[in-house]
């Protein structure tokens, strides 16, 4: 839309189209209750979205943003919607596809392809329209899909116990959220969700104006935290998808969540330490590694939470819980820096994850609902 001389107000306003991802949980109970007449409850929905998404990707392809950007938005919007749509069923099919014990490293390999992802769509389609653009990358992408479509009809229909019929619509949507609240310490978990991630999200959404403070430059930046930082990223969370199988999801938390709040206070060392691409290098490559090992924990923690008659819905209303540091908690991150500076912002980080890990502790029993018998 820029390229093609669209207002920057109008350009901004795309930033919306990102709501159906905070809001997934609201129909994501539809997809527990209802089943298609064709491939099973999880292959149905998934197949039929995924055939939206690419007709929609097709239809961006041949939309033109200068004469019809309203469009373009709405078609983009759509986009958002059935991807949001196609992560619930993913989740949903995840947990109820794989045992207990598989968890972890199935969140983990669900994390390194979603991730890899984001890299060639985002950096790589962009590089791909300088060279053939807009529309053939766009075509490209649909292509793409159109053949994962190939491996959802392959993929077996996972077993699972349907939940009995609502007696009417409210019973849809409060039944998941019924369910989870009955389990014994279900406000703590929820806590919990919130808490573990938080001081990694704060810290991390004001990392590149920390970096730019101490003088590095978008080169810098952009070569050494986005690409170089992506390697550790991934291996993070590929190691810690092994760890879980092999000590279980509880006792990784554990690990992980320690390993991620050391981590953010290496950022209190860079400071002092000012301009240095080694240190910074040395800095991000732990940060993500722990970052990715304490995520693909945290995705088989809130799997294993989850009952299998309502999945869907509640790993959807746990995913929006689990990303509200990102989006809401963090946004006055920058008051708080400019009030303590980056030692003090940074310390106040790392302290953020004693209360999540606290809980953990406490809640020991947890344990017995994440991690198979002997673990």
């Amino acid at each position: 839309m820029t390229d093609a001389g669209v207002a920057l107000d109008a350009v901004g306003l795309l930033a919306l189209i990102g709501i159906p991802y905070t809001l997934k949980f609201l129909w994501a109970p539809l997809l527990d209750r209802f089943e298609l007449p064709f491939l099973g409850r999880r292959r149905g929905w998934l197949l039929l979205t995924q055939l939206f998404l690419t007709s929609l990707i097709v239809l961006l392809a041949l939309s033109d943003p200068g004469l019809a950007p309203l469009t373009v938005g709405l078609v983009a919007l759509g986009i958002s919607f059935f991807s949001a749509t196609q992560d619930v069923i993913i989740d949903a099919y995840r947990r109820e596809h794989l045992p207990e014990k598989e968890l972890g490293i199935g969140s983990s390999l669900y994390t390194y392809g979603y991730r890899t992802g984001m890299l060639f769509a985002s950096g790589g389609g962009l590089m791909l329209a300088d060279s053939i653009g807009f529309r053939t990358t766009y075509l490209t992408m649909a292509a793409l899909l159109g053949a994962c479509m190939l491996v959802t009809l392959m993929a077996p229909e996972p077993s699972a116990q349907r939940p009995t019929q609502p007696q009417n619509w409210r019973d849809t949507f409060l039944d998941p959220i019924r369910n989870f609240l009955t389990r014994p310490g279900a406000l703590w978990l929820l806590l919990f969700i919130l808490l573990y991630k938080l001081g990694d999200s704060v810290a991390g959404n004001l990392t590149t104006p920390f970096y730019k403070a101490l003088g590095f430059s978008n080169a810098e930046i952009g070569a050494t935290v986005k690409i170089f930082g992506f390697w550790p990223l991934l291996g993070g969370i590929f190691l810690g998808g092994l760890v879980i199988l092999r000590i279980g999801i509880y006792r990784s938390l554990w690990w992980f969540g320690l390993l991620q709040m050391i981590s953010t206070a290496g950022f209190i060392w860079l400071n002092h330490v000012g301009h240095s691409i080694t240190v910074l290098a040395t800095v991000v490559s732990f940060e993500n590694a722990a970052a990715g090992m304490g995520t693909a924990a945290f995705l088989a923690f809130m799997a294993a939470l989850t009952d299998k008659r309502f999945t869907a819905g509640q790993y959807a209303l746990l995913s929006s819980i689990m990303g509200l540091p990102r989006v809401v908690i963090s946004a006055p991150g920058g008051i708080l820096s400019e009030a303590v500076g980056w030692d003090g912002f940074f310390l106040i980080c790392t302290l953020a994850a004693i209360p999540g890990l606290m809980i953990l502790w406490y809640f020991r029993q947890w344990r017995d609902i994440t991690d198979p018998p002997g673990r």
